[in-house]
């Protein structure tokens, strides 16, 4: 009879410990029912009850928390960007070359303001002739 009851006491004692420290780690976001001091209450004033009503009743899972998540971060965000086809990007960047081209094709930016007229070659002064000759 001692070779039946001593394991079976060391077991449960093993299980009411192993309650008592599931209980006090556990986050806060894990406990149902009644908060996280009582349960550890519970568990210690009622060894092997507490540690079963802990595990069935109080231990709850994680509840998952509504972090805000970067969109690099965010696998729905990171899908939706491979939605564009790479034919798609092809053609935007043929139709900005072609704009570019014709723009260069335009002549001086006309946002420049007039460009200065190279001076007359043989002339000091390139302002003399639009003032008159001074004599």
């Amino acid at each position: 009879m001692v070779r039946i009851l001593l394991p079976l006491a060391l077991l449960l004692i093993a299980f009411w410990v192993y309650s008592i420290v599931d209980c006090a780690l556990q986050s806060p976001t894990r406990h149902r029912g009644v908060s996280k001091p009582l349960w550890i209450v519970i568990v210690v004033l009622l060894p092997v009850i507490g540690g079963l009503m802990w595990f069935v009743v109080g231990r709850g899972r994680a509840r998952p928390q509504n972090a805000f998540r970067a969109p690099d971060d965010n696998p729905d965000f990171l899908g939706s960007l491979r939605s564009v086809s790479i034919a798609d990007q092809d053609e935007r960047i043929r139709r900005l070359e072609e704009e570019l081209a014709a723009l260069d094709a335009e002549g001086p930016d006309p946002d420049r303001g007039p460009q200065p007229h190279p001076p007359v070659s043989g002339d000091d002064d390139p302002d003399e002739h639009r003032r008159g000759s001074v004599a």
